[in-house]
């Protein structure tokens, strides 16, 4: 069992930048790959980014990939996802999720086996 807690999130200015943490509990997050989705106001809940369990390997969507990085630190059971140059349709409510599973590149909700409550950022043009 990992319990994800997600933090960072607010009002940022379109052009600006945020970064989001997960903090996991449990001496097991190094083993798993970590993703970042979001849900935007009326719209199914997406795929924005993954990182495998050493973070030798990343993963983005298209819409965000040269402005979004996501990043690990084990020792401190957190993933980041920087997020730059932010425009308004990145506005959403941010998930971080955990998935045992961590060889290969994984997009979908039901791949992952755990998930945060969620942060919500808002982007003002």
């Amino acid at each position: 069992q990992v319990q994800l807690v997600e933090s960072g999130g607010g009002l940022v200015q379109a052009g600006g930048s945020l970064r989001l943490s997960c903090a996991a509990s449990g001496s097991a997050f190094r083993y798993y790959a970590m993703g970042w989705f979001r849900r935007a106001p009326g719209k199914e809940r997406e795929f924005v980014a993954r990182i495998s369990w050493n973070g030798a390997s990343t993963y983005y969507t298209d819409s965000v990939k040269g402005r979004f990085t996501i990043s690990r630190d084990n020792a401190k059971n957190t993933v980041y996802l920087q997020m730059n140059s932010v425009k308004s349709e990145d506005t959403a409510v941010y998930y971080c999720a955990a998935d045992r599973i961590n060889t290969i590149d994984r997009q979908k909700e039901s791949d992952y086996d755990w998930w945060g409550q969620g942060t919500q950022v808002t982007v003002s043009s």
